[in-house]
């Protein structure tokens, strides 16, 4: 593979934080979430990836790191492996439960960035999301879980 080449050849699609039980929506359009989200707490979400290549990219990596009032939460690597030219590729990442407690409720930004093998940056994404307390068994909470598409992150993502 020629180093020389542009890392612009890689376009995120789309990047959504789904709660239990919602779809990807893959490559459709989607109505505009409010910024930031909110999400209860405890609630289980899987971030889908949807993306197009203009080379092939060998050793596609996504890193997050996940920041609360100027503090990093967590910072967590994800090999997405091998890909030819082409697309869109849907990746959906391995379900996570959001932290519960008085403690977890807030604000949370997560900068998100896309590596080939080589490390290069290909691609950056950032969202923002807020922890809400869950509502009480047999309320509806208007955002959270179930309610629709959790979060729409793409709109703010760049390629590097």
């Amino acid at each position: 593979m020629d180093d020389s080449r542009s890392t612009t050849d890689f376009h995120l699609v789309d990047m959504a934080l789904h709660a239990e039980g919602e779809g990807c929506p893959g490559t459709g359009p989607r109505p505009e979430r409010s910024d930031p989200v909110e999400l209860p707490e405890g609630a289980l979400v899987t971030l889908c990836i949807v993306f197009r290549l203009g080379r092939d990219v060998d050793g596609l990596a996504y890193t997050e790191t996940r920041v609360r009032d100027g503090t990093v939460e967590a910072a967590q690597e994800t090999q997405l492996g091998g890909f030819r030219a082409g697309g869109p590729y849907e990746i959906h990442l391995q379900p996570e439960r959001l932290p519960m407690g008085h403690a977890a409720i807030g604000a949370y930004e997560v900068h998100g960035v896309f590596t080939d093998r080589h490390r290069r940056p290909l691609a950056s994404a950032y969202r923002r999301y807020r922890i809400v307390p869950a509502p009480e068994p047999g309320q509806r909470h208007g955002q959270g879980a179930g309610q629709g598409h959790a979060e729409r992150a793409g709109s703010k993502s760049s390629a590097v």
